[in-house]
């Protein structure tokens, strides 16, 4: 008897704990590459550290807030595969979602810089993409089929937030002070939205 009430007791805990208020808003950070994929990499810095370090900044700015929850699609060194990271999204049904990435070029040290804005063809998508592309004074805004993009349900934008080999983005995006003022920047977008 004491085992069938523990297991009814585990059954209750399982299902309570996994229900979620309707009225819960989500923003998900998806932190790209991971695990076995380093994405660009320039010397021994990668953009699966960078993107994943502002994406848990984001997320630790956002603890203060109550109108949203930022939830990430991954949170450690692994590597979600594309269609689950996609699958994961849309259960949620979140407000929005921000791909972030680090750009690089075929030059060694490149000139070029700064942010770009990648969005699929969606009115709500590309509004999100302007807000971010004013916050950040952003190079770009472009359509493009991104996995991440194209199969995502919710308004969502994949950010390359500067060039790993262009030595003053590389600095500022590996600086605890450049990823706090990215965190910062993201929060005042998300917190802007609706």
């Amino acid at each position: 008897m004491k085992g069938i009430r523990l297991f009814a007791l585990s059954i209750f805990s399982t299902a309570f704990l996994s229900f979620t208020p309707l009225n819960k808003k989500y923003i998900v950070i998806d932190a790209g590459h991971g695990g076995n994929d380093n994405g660009a990499v320039y010397s021994h810095v990668t953009e699966k550290e960078i993107s994943l370090s502002i994406a848990k900044e984001i997320q630790k700015f956002n603890e203060s807030q109550d109108k949203y929850e930022v939830v990430l699609t991954r949170d450690t060194d692994i590597f979600p595969i594309l269609s689950a990271r996609t699958a994961q999204i849309n259960k949620l049904n979140p407000e929005m979602v921000i791909s972030l990435h680090v750009n690089s070029s075929a030059q060694k040290d490149t000139p070029n810089n700064g942010c770009e804005v990648y969005v699929q063809n969606s009115e709500v998508s590309k509004e999100l993409a302007g807000k971010i592309y004013k916050k950040f004074n952003a190079h770009k805004i472009e359509e493009s089929n991104f996995h991440i993009l194209r199969e995502t349900k919710a308004p969502a934008v994949l950010v390359e937030l500067g060039f790993i080999n262009n030595t003053k983005d590389r600095e500022f995006l590996t600086s605890e002070k450049g990823q706090k003022e990215i965190a910062q920047k993201f929060l005042e977008v998300i917190n802007e939205y609706k």
